[in-house]
């Protein structure tokens, strides 16, 4: 199974603030459904509170320190390690990491992929995505788009592998 990292970031690397995300660009939103759809997403209890329900057409890991966190149609465990074993009982191609800060930090070693989404501009934030260290991650591929009526930011999609070395 890959284990990819989605994940959504300003210049200033904020990825949102009070739990919530801070801009709206729906072709943002069609990437991450276009490229969840059908396969195990992992994330933290306070990701899933800001999503609030499960997604359709997607397994559900919701990592949560709280051992009576329970959740009517997703797996709940307690630790990213866990989370990784669950999604490998269930996918066999990708698995994708969807936040939040804290388990991005943790996952960022263990994936091979990022679909990262950046976002051509700064905001006010309280969560923040970790730097990328461009000596381990290679960009293999960009897509730029600039503003238009649905999206007030200009935003690229990126595809970063891991490099192997």
């Amino acid at each position: 199974m890959k284990l990819s990292l989605i994940v959504a970031v300003a210049e200033n690397h904020v990825i949102g603030n009070n739990n919530q995300l801070i801009w709206h660009l729906p072709n943002d939103l069609k990437q991450f459904r276009r490229l969840t759809t059908g396969h195990c997403i992992i994330m933290g209890r306070k990701t899933f509170d800001s999503i609030g329900k499960p997604l359709p057409n997607r397994t559900s890991v919701i990592i949560s320190r709280n051992p009576d966190f329970k959740i009517e149609g997703c797996i709940t465990v307690d630790s990213l390690e866990n989370a990784i074993i669950e999604a490998q009982k269930i996918e066999n191609e990708e698995a994708f990491i969807i936040g939040g800060a804290e388990i991005y930090r943790l996952s960022l070693p263990l994936v091979d992929k990022i679909y990262l989404t950046e976002v051509h501009h700064s905001f006010e934030g309280d969560t923040v995505f970790p730097e990328i260290d461009k000596s381990i991650w290679q960009e293999t591929h960009r897509e730029d788009f600039t503003t238009d009526e649905k999206h007030q930011y200009p935003y690229s999609f990126v595809e970063l592998s891991r490099c192997f070395s």
